[in-house]
């Protein structure tokens, strides 16, 4: 197991503030978790985008947010839509969802397009493409990185955190080992711990989202520092 600091790892996270139900005080506490934390960005709900660019004015952290989640069933003109919206609120990184039952039925074309349309309207900014690998088989999975890196996105990304599974070692492996060198991957979905982390990062994923950063970062400080143990594991989905 590799050895990270606590700088190196907050360096990976998209601090995730997306469960339907949160409050706007609640968004706020997660905003501050973040720049407390130093994480590299958040990732909001689409409504959140413009509040949380504004919240966060004078800090290092990015906006992110997701399109098309947690299903990826929405029309590719939807898609379309709400990442132009989100470009305009200012998120400066979009999370897709692909079509899953396209891909599970074999619509590989179809994919394909839905992706390169949000990547076109991106237009430079980064797009990180959601698998559900929960739902895949591993020739599906090897399918959707190949389709991804095609329509010239730029992670690929195991999951929603909404489906009942969520990453995996083996997962992020065989994502890593399928995909084209320039295309990074990004382990989400029950990422909770340090230990879990720095698993995802030594199988090959540069990103991790997650809703645990305190945990996690909190983790890895007091591990620094000599003490041992990782108390306060998250439960949450995400």
């Amino acid at each position: 197991m590799a050895e990270y600091t606590e700088h190196e790892i907050a360096a990976t996270i998209d601090h995730a503030i997306l469960k339907p139900d949160l409050t706007r005080d609640e968004v706020n506490a997660e905003l501050d978790i973040a720049r407390e934390w130093g994480v590299f960005s958040v990732c909001v709900r689409p409504s959140d985008i413009a509040y949380a660019v504004n919240y966060l004015q004078g800090s290092s952290v990015a906006v992110g947010t997701v399109i098309g989640f947690p299903h990826g069933t929405t029309s590719t003109a939807a898609k379309v839509a709400e990442a132009q919206q989100a470009l305009e609120d200012g998120a400066t990184e979009l999370d897709m969802v692909l079509n899953i039952g396209w891909l599970r039925s074999g619509l590989d074309a179809e994919v394909e397009a839905d992706i390169r349309a949000v990547v076109d309207t991106a237009d430079g900014v980064i797009v990180k493409v959601i698998f559900e690998t929960a739902y895949l088989d591993d020739e599906q999975i090897v399918r959707a990185c190949a389709l991804t890196a095609a329509a010239g996105a730029d992670f690929v990304k195991t999951s929603t955190g909404f489906a009942g599974g969520g990453a995996t070692v083996d997962h992020i492996r065989l994502m890593r080992a399928n995909t084209d060198p320039r295309v990074q991957v990004k382990a989400s979905g029950g990422v909770r711990g340090l230990e879990s982390a720095i698993d995802m990062l030594d199988a090959g994923a540069t990103r991790l989202g997650t809703s645990a950063s305190s945990t996690i970062l909190g983790a890895a400080r007091r591990a620094a520092s000599g003490e041992s143990g990782e108390s306060g594991v998250d439960s949450s989905s995400y």
